[in-house]
């Protein structure tokens, strides 16, 4: 992930740190919202890795690893009001166009982060070792921002005690599929008061009647354009299999069209989605 240089970010700082101390409001103690907004600095500056080390070695000094990393990983803070604040922040200053359904891969090289397994990386465009983020995005013709996001589990973790235990998966989260965890996010969002203007999910979403269902009964009126997708997800740990003709491999999915088709349903209160 790219970054800014120091000087870049030290022209900002000013309008960092207020920012900051908006978002950060719910902290109880000074000390974690100092170290919050540390951490914010860190995360922006130019760097590949983004983990607790190299950010607190890219600060300088302003803050000791461990300090930062108590912060993180073992300081008692709760994260919904932060979230809370960040998205309602976002949407004011954006005024976004819509809301956009995205998953995000985030490429590993070992198998034991939370959720991990090889499964299609839209980051790398094939299948590989990675995670998956499913966020709800503010889009506009000139910006995008995450407003809620979930990491998605696979179904193998669940019986996986020792994963696990080892990266502290409490007993309660177990394996959603993607489609759920976004209505769960619209219910969370639209807790807050926030309703998105139009919805937007490609085909991977769009297909699925429970996830089309649930906007319509549950949710406020809205709109879902299906676009193709280059391959989908499986939610088991499993390698995909290859296809083969005359023991040549072929695509999945088969050939591409050259033009791409989409399409888009209203759905209103009261009507019955088409049956998947």
């Amino acid at each position: 992930m790219a970054g800014i240089a120091p000087a870049e970010l030290a022209a900002i700082r000013g309008r960092l740190e207020a920012f900051a101390d908006d978002i950060l409001e719910s902290l109880p103690r000074k000390d974690q919202r100092a170290r919050g907004q540390c951490y914010l600095r860190g995360l922006m500056l130019d760097g590949r890795r983004k983990s607790i080390e190299p950010i607190a070695a890219r600060l300088g000094g302003e803050v000791h690893y461990q300090a930062l990393h108590h912060f993180v990983a073992v300081s008692p803070w709760d994260w919904r009001p932060v979230r809370r604040r960040l998205a309602e922040r976002l949407v004011a200053e954006l005024q976004p166009t819509a809301w956009a359904v995205d998953d995000t891969g985030f490429p590993k090289n070992g198998d034991h982060s939370v959720g991990v397994q090889r499964q299609y990386c839209g980051t790398l465009g094939k299948t590989a070792n990675c995670q998956l983020g499913v966020s709800v995005n503010a889009v506009t013709e000139a910006a995008s921002c995450p407003l809620d996001w979930r990491l998605f589990l696979p179904e193998c973790w669940d019986d996986d005690a020792e994963r696990r235990a080892a990266c502290r998966v409490p007993a309660r989260v177990r394996h959603r599929p993607k489609w759920q965890l976004v209505l769960d996010m619209v219910d969370e969002l639209g807790a807050w008061g926030l309703v998105p203007p139009v919805l937007v999910a490609d085909a991977g979403y769009g297909e699925v009647g429970e996830f089309r269902q649930g906007l319509v009964i549950a949710r406020s009126a809205m709109w879902c354009r299906s676009r193709p997708t280059p391959r989908p997800t499986p939610s088991r740990c499993t390698r995909p299999r290859r296809r083969t003709r005359g023991g040549v491999a072929v695509p999945s999915r088969g050939i591409a069209t050259s033009r791409p088709r989409s399409s888009s349903s209203p759905w209103r209160p009261g009507r019955r989605p088409a049956s998947s």
